[in-house]
């Protein structure tokens, strides 16, 4: 029979009464218990094997097998699944084997065989120990009043309330006999309703007392409250104040699901990290959210993280229409470009015009160019990690917009409500026009595209896990001439589960996997069609922890393994009559690991030192063959020694060594700090290029036998100040870089489907130094920011044999060395709606090579060329203007809409992007070709639901 009822009344350490009693009411109540026993008697002995098996049901086939009748309230048992087994047991051994992972507790009435189920609380038969506020024992012979640590019986009636309840009375814990105590502890996480996101700094207080905590950046909080009834009041920013009812039984937790409010305030603002820049200890650090690229004029109205990170000092590319970034003198191979911890190889799409990144999933990303945080490695300049935003778990929710070039939509989805979420964006392009509209009438007849997909999962399993999971595809397709269709592709994915293993203790497990290939078809007149590949592949499993140890230091710990393929490149023939002949480069294999371990050390309130070690690891792996060569004698045909063949797995050669990771703030005032930092890096993976920029099909090239991996010093100091309450922030930073085993190409290289590319390549050394300079705004009507870097970019390849040696042995500017580099971004706001911005650049001209001559030898013509990077093109500057106009702030709209009109290349500059030369007419002519000669007007629609 089905033995649900309707709540009964008990007396305990519980809320099941509202009386304002006395002691004497108290115990008339607990006389008409009295000289019942709390443990049955009963020789019933029971067996059970359960196995994710409803509690209802399981307490219902107890009954069936013994002689007592058990009373419940149907809504505590009905939704629990447990999985228990147990034989032979007594009735009270049984039930407290069932009952041991619920919040359930029992009590048993043996005269009348009935077994009452209690939530959270428990019953008593007598009274507590020391009730009177006397304990009475052999060592008190004089009965002295002796307080005991049993806390007061609670009684709390609901039909007594008389306004609604926004929450439900919260219950927290079991309550245990054996530890009952004054007060228990309380702990949980605080998270945004709407976003689902971590809300800190919050306030927590107990009504009608002075005690109060306050959550941390995770969101977390722990208090210690009274036995019993108690009301919570939360209070922070952004967050409609509210109070929760808890009622302590013992100890446990409680997530707050907050909603969000607004309040209106009397010029006040609170900011979180607002000195962050003077008060952290890393030094060349930058962080950008999505939004900063709202509001910023770039090309055709699309925002773009990594234009706007280019307008910051110290990061630049070698031309406009380039691939790529340089960072503080470094080649773009030496920046680690993460998307949610998976490496992403080329974050850029239509030669380097476009992002590859979806805007609206986008939140932010945080660049490290001088003092690089110890759990990354593997390059020698920077670390750009982007992230991707958690999905809505309330409500749907969505962003898009419709441009000259491109359209792009993503939507949140939740899937569980306060728990888990699904990002999804997609981004195309119609690009053909802006090839026929460039002033090239090579390009008239070209055609390109691209598109991006994105999806991430998120799910906050409970308060000490989380799980995260992202998948990312892009694609560029383009045809600069008629017969040839180029094609390349960035596939990756990344999984992550956050652990908290207790409150100094966090973790997290990383695995991802990226891709990155290239491919050319080509379809001509003649018989020499083809299709041609190329691609990288890695797959990378990380475990890192942090430990607070205490208020002076905190701990960052791990390992991480990586292994690489490599398809080095293949061609093919493309149909029957084509009278290409099919050639296979053997792939590359390599694994990379290493341990690291780094401490923050407070030193005190102005020192505070960041210490780092990490050990890389690098092993090139079978199968294939290796070359060696004489010594003493350059790499070529005729001066190999052996080929080495290896099988597969068999290891090739190794590399590897230690990391430093140091830096170091002293805080002058509060908003006033000098910074110092120094690290070294080992890089294993390399681009081949002969290319003056980076271009879609360059490739990656591992270490091996005979190509060494690059390293990298680089030292920084600086010196950051605040104005105004943070509304200025000032910085000067001077860097300097040593790098040894730095590639480059002999003349005329043929890199692509080499076999034996050492002999193509040349490294050496390389140098870079340089100061830069910030003035940032961030509140006001105006806003924005002034950089300025003056830096320098060497290279030296001083090989004892003149067919390896460059410029005689001495330093050289690389490609991208550009002394000085100003960018100037402005925001002006007239009301909340309506605001315009501009965005000027102005970079010293990127060194090229020219002719200086002509000669003639046995009746052939050869030109003579100056020493490398001897020249510079002319110098660039462009002026971008754009107006921002934004939909009304009414809260009750389907959508809320944002539109950009923006003039890029305002004053119609023709920006060189290179410089090359013909022969004509037996002269040699210099031409200059420009990605955007004229101004480029373009109106972006943005809407927002």
């Amino acid at each position: 029979m089905s033995n649900s009822t309707k709540p009964i009344i008990f007396i305990g350490y519980s809320p099941f009464l509202a009386v304002k009693s006395s002691r004497f009411f108290f115990i008339l109540l607990v006389a008409l218990f009295t000289k019942i026993t709390t443990r049955a008697q009963t020789e019933v002995k029971l067996s059970g094997d359960y196995l994710n098996t409803s509690l209802k049901e399981v307490i219902l086939k107890i009954e069936s097998e013994t002689a007592y009748q058990i009373y419940f309230i149907d809504e505590w048992v009905s939704n629990d699944s447990i999985s228990v087994s147990f034989q032979n047991l007594e009735l009270v051994d049984a039930l407290n084997k069932i009952l041991e992972e619920t919040t359930l507790n029992y009590y048993v009435k043996e005269d009348e065989k009935r077994i009452f189920l209690l939530e959270n609380t428990i019953v008593y038969d007598e009274l507590p120990r020391g009730f009177f506020g006397r304990e009475e024992n052999s060592s008190n012979p004089n009965n002295v009043a002796v307080r005991t640590n049993a806390p007061p019986p609670t009684f709390y009636n609901e039909n007594t309330r008389k306004t609604k309840r926004k929450y439900a009375v919260a219950r927290v814990g079991k309550s245990d006999p054996n530890n009952l105590r004054e007060t228990y502890n309380l702990k949980g996480r605080a998270i945004n309703a709407r976003t689902g996101e971590a809300v800190q700094d919050l306030a927590i207080r107990i009504k009608g007392s002075s005690i109060i905590t306050v959550t941390n950046e995770s969101g977390n909080y722990e208090l210690e409250l009274p036995a019993g009834y108690n009301v919570i009041s939360v209070r922070a920013m952004g967050i409609a104040a509210s109070e929760r009812e808890v009622i302590m039984y013992n100890d446990g937790s409680l997530d707050l699901v907050l909603e969000e409010g607004l309040q209106q305030l009397d010029e006040v603002v609170v900011e979180a990290d607002a000195a962050k820049n003077v008060e952290e200890a890393i030094t060349g650090s930058e962080q950008i959210d999505s939004e900063e690229s709202k509001n910023i004029p770039l090309v055709l109205g699309e925002r773009d993280i990594l234009q706007v990170a280019k307008a910051l000092p110290g990061i630049s590319s070698a031309g406009e229409g380039a691939t790529g970034l340089n960072v503080r003198g470094g080649k773009t191979d030496q920046n680690l470009v993460l998307l949610d911890d998976a490496v992403i190889y080329n974050p850029q799409h239509f030669f380097g015009i476009f992002q590859a990144l979806n805007p609206f999933t986008t939140k932010g990303v945080d660049i490290y160019k001088g003092a690089i945080p110890v759990e990354f490695g593997g390059r020698l300049s920077s670390v750009f990690d982007i992230r991707t935003k958690n999905g809505n778990v309330e409500e749907i929710a969505g962003e898009g917009s419709i441009g000259p070039v491109t359209g792009n939509l993503a939507l949140e989805l939740p899937l569980k409500k306060d728990h888990s979420s699904l990002v999804i964006g997609a981004r195309g392009a119609y690009a053909d026009w802006i090839l026929r509209s460039l002033d090239d009438e090579s390009l008239n007849n070209s055609n390109a595209s691209f598109f991006d997909g994105i999806m991430k999962y998120h799910n906050k399993i409970n308060d000490n896990n989380e799980v995260k999971a992202t998948a990312y595809y892009s694609r560029d397709a383009f045809s600069i001439t008629s017969d040839s269709l180029y094609n390349y592709s960035n596939r990756l994915f990344s999984t992550r589960w956050d652990h908290r293993f207790n409150e100094k203790t966090t973790g997290a497990l990383v695995l991802g996997n990226s891709n990155y290939g290239f491919g050319i078809d080509f379809d001509g007149e003649a018989n020499t069609d083809f299709n041609l590949d190329y691609s990288i592949n890695e797959t990378e499993l990380k475990y890192k922890l942090r430990t607070i140890l205490n208020d002076k230091n905190a701990l960052d710990y791990g390992i991480s393994a990586k292994y690489y393929s490599v398809n080095p490149g293949s061609i093919q023939p493309n149909g029957n009559e084509s009278n290409i002949s099919s050639i296979f480069i053997d792939d590359e294999q390599a694994i990379e690991g290493a341990l690291y371990l780094g401490d923050e050390i407070k030193l005190s309130d102005k020192l505070l030192v960041d210490l780092g070690v990490r050990y890389a690891f690098f092993a090139a792996l079978g199968s294939g063959t290796q070359r060696t060569y004489q010594d003493g004698l350059p790499r070529n045909e005729s001066t190999v020694q052996d080929t080495i063949s290896y099988g597969r797995g068999e290891v090739i050669e190794t590399y590897g060594g230690p990391e430093a990771r140091v830096s170091a703030r002293y805080l002058f005032t509060p908003d006033f700090s000098i910074k110092a930092s120094f690290n070294n890096s080992y890089q294993f993976l390399h681009t081949l290029s002969n290319n003056t920029t980076v271009s879609p099909i360059d490739t990656w090239k591992l270490s091996d036998l005979n190509i060494k991996p690059q390293t990298g010093y680089q030292a920084s100091l600086g010196l950051y100040k605040n104005f105004k309450e943070n509304e200025y922030e000032v910085s000067l930073e001077g860097y300097y870089k040593l790098m040894d085993n730095v590639l480059d190409f002999k003349t005329g290289a043929d890199l692509f489907l080499n076999e034996n590319v050492e002999t193509e390549v040349l490294q050496g050394d390389g140098k870079a130094y340089g100061v830069e300079f910030l003035l940032k705004k961030n509140k006001g009507r105006l806003n924005g920011w002034l950089g300025y870097t003056y830096s320098r970019s060497l290279y030296r390849f001083a090989s004892e044999f003149s067919e390896e040696r460059v410029n005689n042995g001495e330093f050289f500017p690389s490609n991208f060395d550009k002394p000085h580099d100003v960018s100037l971004i402005a925001n002006y706001r007239f009301t909340r709606r309506y605001s315009v911005s501009a965005n000027f650049v102005y970079q010293t001209g990127r060194p090229v090579t020219y002719p200086i001559g002509t000669f003639r030898f046995n009746n052939a013509d050869f030109v003579a060329f100056s020493n490398r990077n001897e020249f510079r093109i002319p110098d660039f500057f462009r002026l971008d203007l754009g107006v921002n106009i934004e939909g009304n702030h009414k809260k009750q709209k389907l959508a809320h809409s944002f539109v950009t009109i923006s003039v890029y290349n305002v004053l119609g500059r023709n920006n060189p992007y290179s410089v090359f030369f013909v022969t004509e007419d037996g002269e040699v002519k210099a031409l200059q070709s420009s990605i955007f000669a004229i101004p480029i007007p373009s109106i972006t629609y943005n809407f927002k639901f």
